[in-house]
C-alpha cells in the first residue's frame, strides 16, 4: 500500500513526486521506462542551463533527484486504474493500492490509421472494455493489440462475449493469449458497417463479422486509464480542475494528458501542482 503512486517517470510524474516525497508521502512511480523527453536531442529553452542538454540528461537527473528524496520507482507496464475502497492500479504482473494516483504518461497514442475506426467510435468500438463490455453480452467482439493492453481489455470481455478475436494488424501477438481467443494477424484494411461496426476487413480481401472492436494499441496511455475509472475527457485530454484533480477523488493528471502547451515547463508545473495539492489533503485526512 504507497500513499500516492504516480503513473509515469516524465517531467510532470518526477516533479509531483519531489513535492509528496518531501511531504513524507511513500510515492512509488510507475514507468515503462524513458519516455518522450529521453528522445529529444537537445534542449535549449529550459530554465537554468546555459547551453543545450540532451533530453536523456535532463530526464535521468530528474529521476536521480528524485530517488534521492526517496521516491520509489518500479518497471510495470500499467493495463488499468479501478477503485476498490483504495484506488487500485494494474500493471501486467501485479497491483497495487493507493490513497492517491497521479495520471502522466504524456499525450495519448495515436490511434491505428485504419479506415472506420474515428467514424464508429462510440457506434462499436471502444477503448474502453471495462466500460463497454456489458453492451456486448453473448455477442463476437474483436481486441486491436499485441501485448499485455490488449490481454487486459481481453479478460473483461471474456465473461460476457461469445466470442472473441485478436487482431494484430500484422503485427505477432507479444504477449501469452488466454485459451478460447481466437488470433489473426491479417494487416487490416477497413472496419465497415451501415450505422454501426459489422466487418473487418483484411488487406488479403477476407473479411470477418464482428459486433464491436475494443482498440488496445500499445500501451494504455493516461486518457486510456483515465476512462477506465470513470474520469472525465474532453477529446484526447483529461479534465482537470485547477488543482489538477479529476472527477474521480483522489485521482489527479499533469504534463502533456491534459492538453495545452505541451513544454516541459508546463509539465513541472502541472506535477508540482498536483504533488502540493495531495500533500496538504493527505495532511488533513492523517
Amino acid at each position: 500500500m504507497a500513499d500516492v503512486i504516480i503513473i509515469g517517470s516524465g517531467p510532470a510524474g518526477v516533479s509531483a513526486a519531489l513535492y509528496t516525497a518531501r511531504a513524507g508521502l511513500n510515492t512509488v512511480i510507475l514507468s515503462m521506462g524513458s519516455g518522450a523527453l529521453a528522445k529529444a536531442e537537445a534542449i535549449q529553452n529550459y530554465y537554468g542551463f546555459s547551453s543545450p542538454v540532451s533530453g536523456q540528461a535532463l530526464a535521468q537527473a530528474g529521476i536521480e533527484g528524485a530517488k534521492n528524496v526517496g521516491v520509489h520507482f518500479e518497471t510495470g507496464e500499467v493495463v488499468g486504474v479501478g477503485f476498490d475502497e483504495n484506488l487500485i492500479v494494474e500493471t501486467a504482473a501485479q497491483s497495487y493500492q493507493a490513497d492517491f494516483v497521479i495520471l502522466a504518461t504524456g499525450s495519448p497514442r495515436a490511434t491505428p490509421r485504419i479506415p472506420g475506426i474515428e467514424a464508429f467510435e462510440g457506434k462499436g468500438v471502444s477503448y474502453c472494455a471495462v466500460c463497454d463490455a456489458f453492451f456486448y453480452k453473448g455477442k463476437n467482439v474483436c481486441v486491436l493489440g499485441t501485448g499485455e493492453y490488449a490481454i487486459h481489455e481481453i479478460a473483461a470481455l471474456q465473461p460476457v462475449a461469445a466470442s472473441i478475436t485478436l487482431l494484430t494488424n500484422g503485427e505477432k501477438p507479444s504477449a501469452e493469449l488466454p485459451d478460447g481467443v481466437m488470433v489473426n494477424t491479417t494487416k487490416i484494411s477497413a472496419i465497415t458497417g451501415d450505422d454501426r461496426v459489422e466487418k473487418v476487413q483484411f488487406a488479403d480481401g477476407t473479411e470477418i463479422a464482428t459486433d464491436g472492436i475494443f482498440v488496445a494499441y500499445g500501451v494504455a496511455g493516461s486518457t486510456a486509464l483515465a476512462r477506465k475509472i470513470g474520469a472525465q475527457i474532453d477529446g484526447n485530454k483529461i479534465v482537470v480542475d485547477e488543482n489538477m484533480a479529476t472527477n474521480v477523488p483522489g485521482l489527479y493528471a499533469a504534463g502533456d494528458c491534459t492538453g495545452g502547451l505541451l513544454q516541459i515547463s508546463k509539465a513541472v508545473y502541472e506535477g508540482a501542482k498536483a504533488g502540493m495539492e495531495i500533500s496538504k489533503l493527505a495532511r488533513k485526512i492523517r
